[in-house]
């Protein structure tokens, strides 16, 4: 058959039937679990590796490790001195890169399947030997400091989202510090603390590798074997106790941003717990009141009173999203609005939309719609190896169910009207809410 027509018919029985992407799990003796997914349509693999430490597995004092660690994994190992690795995978016709979030650190490089072994050898060399000196440490900080420089305290909203949100919210430090982490903690830290940092955390026992695209699956085993094997585990850090105390009053502050030129306001209530019933429901509530043009707030908000500007809403947000929702989360709106209304104008018209989800359950043809979204968006972001690899990694590590990739849809797809307005009325709770009010401002007034 034709990769092209293999591929047509391929995707269209993924959209008419349950999804049914191959893959297979193991794990090697030293803890790195590892998952392989053969698509032998395009000559493209993509190799992910997931670590199980994020922002708030990081230490009072030592904020900012976990995004320092995201440079210092591209600064050299062993055998792979710095700038190899961008070389190694550009020269060969790849992308690659890295992210930091609350939960997790990953990497990726999408390359020729001919190239696999290339990536592979980068990956293990800086799992077992990375070069962690005083001079990439400085380096490095000093990378990290101007990317905050440059891409949040330059950038309107940003400071607002990364560091006063999360307080905000969240009462518990693990959660509430910064994701981005402090200038002083960052000149604080020396060598010692940032190779402990690693020994700990970039362990293979604290690792999954997911490999999907043009591969055959046995002579992948031998390249990982031979890559990772070796590479000693480590004793596993203690998680952090992420316990959050229940809100019980609602709470508003203002933030004045002097890059803002038009006000926004977030408000947050605390989610559901990760795969419970009611996580499936706030899912589709959100398709229901914020995805696209035909949803509740956007048609009520931003076409009808045109009090909203635009319309956000995001189980997992600010920092991610629905597949990496880890409890306890938010359940996030943003509302960029007309500057000649009030913020608590916006606020009170949002909350008599969630007061008619409360008392009016989704329509027939709103859920048709909902569904029909949330499947589209699935089955189409499934066509990248990209998303393949990243979603069977992700399951496997909050999870340990890397099959969610083929059932969660069904999950989604069944939630009723019913459900929905229960969620709404159980977690769209006024006395639950927080709001920060961001607004336009002079330098002099900003932050007062």
């Amino acid at each position: 058959m034709k990769p092209f027509l293999s591929l047509i018919l391929f995707f269209t029985s993924l959209a008419a039937a349950d999804l049914n992407i191959p893959f297979e799990k193991y794990t090697l003796p030293n803890g790195l679990r590892v998952i392989l997914s053969p698509d032998n349509t395009a000559p493209v693999v993509t190799v992910y590796v997931i670590y199980g430490v994020g922002a708030r597995s990081e230490e009072k004092g030592r904020t900012g490790f976990a995004h320092l660690f995201e440079h210092m994994m591209f600064q050299g190992s062993a055998h792979a001195p710095k700038g190899t690795h961008f070389q190694a995978i550009e020269s060969n016709g790849g992308t690659l890169n890295g992210s930091t979030h609350p939960d997790y650190t990953d990497y990726f490089e999408i390359l020729p399947a001919n190239k696999l072994a290339v990536a592979l050898w980068l990956e293990s060399d800086r799992m077992r030997s990375l070069a962690i000196t005083k001079e990439n440490l400085d380096n490095q900080t000093e990378a990290v400091k101007q990317e905050r420089r440059l891409s949040f305290d330059n950038q309107p909203y940003a400071t607002a989202v990364s560091d006063v949100f999360p307080a905000l919210a969240y009462k518990n430090w693990s959660s509430a510090h910064s994701i981005i982490g402090s200038f002083e903690d960052l000149n604080a830290a020396g060598v010692n603390d940032v190779s402990r940092f690693f020994r700990t955390h970039y362990a293979p026992n604290n690792a999954v590798l997911s490999i999907a695209g043009d591969i055959r699956k046995e002579e992948v085993r031998k390249l990982i074997e031979a890559y990772f094997g070796d590479i000693p585990r480590q004793e596993r850090a203690k998680s952090p106790d992420l316990t959050e105390p229940e809100r019980k009053n609602a709470e508003w502050q203002t933030y004045k941003d002097p890059l803002a030129r038009v006000p926004l306001v977030m408000i947050a209530y605390p989610g559901p717990k990760r795969r419970s019933p009611d996580y499936y429901a706030i899912t589709m509530l959100d398709v229901v009141f914020t995805t696209g043009d035909s949803s509740r707030l956007y048609q009520s908000m931003v076409k009808e009173k045109k009090s909203a500007l635009a319309v956000e809403g995001q189980l997992g947000g600010p920092f991610g999203g629905v597949t990496d929702y880890k409890d306890p989360g938010l359940y996030t709106f943003n509302l960029t609005y007309n500057p000649s209304l009030q913020a608590r104008q916006v606020v009170e018209q949002f909350e008599q939309e969630i007061a008619r989800m409360q008392t009016q359950p989704p329509s027939a043809k709103e859920m048709e719609r909902a569904r029909a979204t949330m499947r589209s968006f699935r089955v189409r972001s499934l066509q990248s190896t990209m998303t393949r690899a990243q979603l069977l990694a992700q399951y496997e590590l909050l999870d340990g169910k890397p099959e969610l990739l083929n059932s969660e849809l069904e999950q989604f797809l069944a939630v009723t009207p019913r459900q929905i307005q229960e969620a709404a009325k159980k977690y769209l709770v006024k006395s639950k809410q927080c709001a920060l009010e961001i607004i336009p401002a002079a330098p002099a007034e900003a932050k007062q």
